[in-house]
């Protein structure tokens, strides 16, 4: 009889503990939230690739758009063909350099190679001040100076003629005086015409659409096969390629063929929509760019797998991705001018492969080039290529020791 009175006065004692320590659970606690937030920290700092893209990305971003970036390009290549050596021809020349806009660095003895350095990219506009320049200038004839301009990036040209056609009302009145005054009037003594090459129009399509080659190609190829190599190793099917004969290089090229199909799937979509949609003149040799795609689209390829080859996971191999993926874009032309970037913004983009691609594209495309036109651009990527190859190589035989 002595053991149930303690029996029962000991359930009301057990129920209450178990309902004070309920109340204590949901109740909040900083001790337990800063718990949690010490653990994400520490997975923060074990995770370095995570957090020094957190960190990377924002700055990057900053440092191009903050400094690379420049919708209205100065000190673009000109080459001059003046047939006149008069003051006038002389001012006007020093006109178009002081606009900041022009940079002469070429002086072409005939028309064919002043077109054929339009048609290699070497120069953006092409100045031609005809004969009787200065004579026709003095008479109120209103002589014209023609200017010819690479019109396959429209962004690039637009801010430059804008400048000339305005600098046509000024640029002679210090030496038009006396009974030469009268010529000032406006319009000006000068008639600026100008012949837009490539894209005469300035259709912003005829840019865009065959750059978008390069930009989707870039983004696909790369983060697919980025995640190559770490989703085999996440699902525990490495240990089977490890137990195999099969060589690195085997393994690489096994995982990028069948990628390379998918990209000529998606160039000639891309194609078919800039006949048949956009009305994009096609004037070039398609063989030929189907060619160079596939040295771009293997490129692409081997950093994705190179990549693969440095992540853990696939949200690493992801941020790789999208982390060469940024300046891809950015820097290449795509969607600014190139030769609007500062010196060392160009020398970025000239290391990365869509920048040589975006040329050869829109070049084939537009200006009908051929081979030994787009010569220059194709070893930048035939380099890259091999690099990316022999990096990738190497980092899968780390991977698999």
């Amino acid at each position: 009889m002595s053991t149930e009175p303690s029996s029962a006065g000991f359930q009301p004692a057990s129920r209450n503990g178990r309902q004070d320590a309920g109340a204590t659970t949901r109740r909040f606690t900083f001790h337990r939230l800063w718990a949690i937030v010490l653990k994400e920290f520490i997975q923060m700092k074990r995770d370095r690739v995570t957090f020094g893209m957190m960190v990377g990305i924002p700055l990057m971003q900053l440092v191009v758009f903050g400094f690379a970036i420049n919708s209205d390009p100065k000190h673009l290549p000109a080459a001059i063909r003046s047939a006149d050596q008069g003051p006038f021809a002389r001012t006007l020349v020093a006109a178009l350099k002081n606009s900041g806009y022009f940079t002469l660095v070429e002086e072409p003895a005939t028309e064919a190679e002043a077109q054929r350095l339009l048609q290699l990219g070497d120069v953006q506009f092409v100045i031609n001040i005809p004969a009787d320049f200065s004579r026709d200038l003095l008479r109120g004839q209103r002589p014209t100076i023609l200017i010819e301009a690479d019109a396959t990036d429209p962004a690039a040209v637009g801010p430059a003629v804008s400048a000339t056609r305005a600098l046509a009302d000024t640029v002679f009145n210090r030496d038009l005086l006396g009974p030469f005054t009268r010529l000032q009037a406006t319009p000006g003594p000068v008639n600026f015409q100008i012949h837009a090459h490539y894209n005469p129009e300035n259709i912003t399509q005829y840019n865009i659409v065959p750059g978008l080659m390069g930009v989707v190609l870039t983004m696909t190829m790369v983060v697919i096969t980025a995640l190559a190599i770490t989703r085999e190793r996440e699902r525990g099917t490495m240990e089977n390629l490890l137990a195999t004969p099969v060589r690195p290089f085997e393994v690489m090229l096994g995982k990028i063929l069948p990628y390379i199909a998918v990209g000529y799937i998606q160039v000639t979509l891309i194609l078919l929509a800039a006949n048949y949609i956009f009305h994009v003149p096609m004037i070039g040799n398609f063989a030929l760019l189907y060619a160079v795609a596939l040295l771009f689209i293997a490129a692409n390829l081997a950093v994705g797998i190179t990549f693969s080859t440095l992540a853990q996971n696939q949200l690493q191999a992801v941020q790789m991705a999208f982390f060469f993926f940024l300046p891809s874009i950015l820097l290449s032309g795509f969607m600014f001018p190139f030769r609007g970037m500062p010196d060392w913004a160009q020398a970025i983009g000239s290391c990365l492969p869509n920048t040589h691609f975006l040329r050869i594209a829109r070049g084939i495309l537009l200006k009908g080039n051929g081979l030994a036109e787009i010569t220059p651009e194709l070893w930048p990527l035939l380099i890259f290529l091999i690099v990316a190859m022999t990096i990738g190589v190497k980092r899968y035989r780390q991977t698999l020791d």
